[in-house]
């Protein structure tokens, strides 16, 4: 299909362009600046990111343009337009201060291409260090803003233009035209990349890929593997083989309730009770990263046993989404681990068998609107993101049965009564942690001395950054009463108001 390429460089916002482009119905893919492949017919264009690096650093990364420079149209955004300068005769300098938010850009040539409907002057986001002194020969200026004059140029011989601002991020507030004018105006892309055509052709590609073998894969309740599994349905029907493990770790029912759901959508899975077996392995172990691993080699272990009973069994599925293809093979490759278990990994070599993602192109969002297309329930297209150790990392201090049963108390109170006064879909992640103190707290005429909880709701597009949710105070206090009322054993319950950064969503 179409598509548009992008050279990464190692800029915080390259997952943004390829976004925005994907927003347009556009499909694009990243690549790290020293792999992007030859173009064939199907290739549009090519956008050159920003870049952490200077382009007068004697290890600045370098691409070869050969195969594109005028032959295909190249946007190269902050680090990608001083490297187009300086590598045709332009120069770059350090800035005398630090270019960084908001300015306004004043468009030069408003007859250009790329700035078709652009204002005169509208906001743009900067961030670099360095500047462009003086522009290549055969350049043209398009436009400036007070403190950088050669804001954005073009080569006049060829279809390539260059911007010393960011168009991807919000703060540009006429980006998403600027891009929409290099990729449909300047590249001609034919906005074809629609969930429709998502499925069409991953269940043409799973049919040919699997032919008549059997496939396992590991459901999780979330909406990753659930979306896997409906499309890999379509393609091979019952050869494909569900796993669902209760850790017991699970939200309250939640092992009940998704199962019931994955059943009705008619897909093969069996689920597998193993909360036993992880509960006397968590015993006594209070620190996360070893509970984290703790749970995932059990997780691990109960679906190899569950897996090994399945005949013919030569692919394994994941629900692994671009992000994590993107991380995996960044400039600066993998990113360090933050934490265990954020995926299942080892499986494929334990069991030997091929792995396929049938979602690894798409971000969240898209995953979610494939879902719709596939006709599946709200009931998970719209699930909240749930950590893979679950309720674990959600009880600071070690784990027990009774610190489980509490914690998916108060949790469901939290989560019911955001879904009653319909605020459920309008926060991204939320949960409750059960906290390793208890507090002196006053219930009928006597003292107690009783556990006490935290309340987290953030709002975010792909968890790499999240703000907390601003809830009303009626809706604090109501839920706070019932928790207290209705939870034996909890006498406190706070609200956490950090964002990420500097706190993350989990506490754990």
């Amino acid at each position: 299909m179409e598509r548009i390429l992008i050279a990464d460089f190692g800029s915080q916002y390259t997952q943004l362009i390829a976004r925005r482009l994907r927003e347009m119905n556009v499909y694009c893919e990243i690549f790290p600046f020293n792999k992007v492949p030859s173009p064939d017919s199907e290739v549009k264009g090519l956008i050159l990111s920003g870049s952490p690096a200077s382009v007068r650093d004697a290890n600045a990364p370098q691409i070869d343009l050969t195969e594109f420079l005028g032959k295909l149209p190249v946007l190269g955004i902050c680090y990608g337009a001083q490297y187009l300068a300086q590598t045709h005769g332009g120069e770059v300098l350090p800035s005398p201060s630090r270019e960084y938010g908001r300015a306004i850009l004043t468009v030069e040539a408003e007859d250009d291409p790329l700035f078709r409907n652009i204002d005169h002057t509208t906001q743009v986001w900067m961030s670099h260090g360095d500047t462009i002194q003086r522009l290549p020969e055969n350049s043209r200026l398009l436009a400036s803003t007070s403190d950088v004059r050669n804001a954005a140029f073009r080569f006049v011989n060829m279809p390539v233009w260059a911007i010393q601002f960011h168009p991807e991020v919000y703060h540009s507030t006429q980006g998403s035209t600027l891009l929409f004018n290099f990729i449909v105006g300047i590249c001609g892309c034919s906005q074809d990349w629609t969930p429709a055509n998502f499925v069409e052709h991953t269940v043409a590609y799973l049919k040919e890929t699997i032919g008549d073998d059997n496939v396992i894969l590991g459901l999780s309740g979330g909406v990753d593997s659930s979306v896997a599994a409906i499309l890999l349905k379509q393609a091979i029907g019952d050869r494909l083989h569900c796993i669902f493990v209760d850790s017991g770790l699970l939200r309250h029912n939640e092992f009940e309730d998704v199962m019931a759901s994955y059943r009705n959508l008619g897909l093969n899975v069996k689920g597998v009770d193993a909360s036993a077996r992880f509960f006397a392995d968590l015993k006594g172990v209070s620190e996360p990263e070893e509970k984290r691993k703790i749970i995932g080699r059990d997780f691990v272990e109960t679906f190899n046993e569950a897996a090994s009973q399945i005949s013919n069994a030569r692919w394994l599925a994941q629900g692994t989404i671009y992000p994590d293809v993107v991380e995996s093979a960044s400039v600066a490759g993998p990113a360090a681990k933050i934490k265990s278990h954020h995926n299942v990994g080892g499986l494929p070599e334990k069991m030997h068998l091929k792995v396929i993602e049938p979602l690894r192109l798409l971000f969240k969002d898209e995953v979610r609107r494939v879902g719709v297309s596939l006709g599946m329930p709200d009931s998970l297209i719209g699930r909240h993101p749930f950590p893979g150790p679950g309720l674990a990392i959600r009880i600071i201090g070690d784990v027990t049965p009774e610190k489980v049963s509490i914690l998916q108390q108060v949790d469901k109170i939290f989560i019911d009564n955001l879904r009653s006064a319909g605020l459920y879909n309008k926060v991204w992640q939320a949960g409750a942690i059960l906290l390793p103190i208890q507090s002196v707290g006053v219930m009928g005429d006597e003292r107690t001395y009783e556990r006490c909880v935290a309340l987290r709701a953030v709002t975010s597009v792909d968890g790499m950054t999240a703000d907390w949710v601003h809830l009303p105070y009626d809706f604090l206090a109501d839920t706070s009463n019932e928790i207290i009322n209705k939870v034996k054993g909890v006498n406190r319950v706070v609200y956490d108001i950090s964002s990420k950064p500097p706190a993350t969503i989990e506490w754990e």
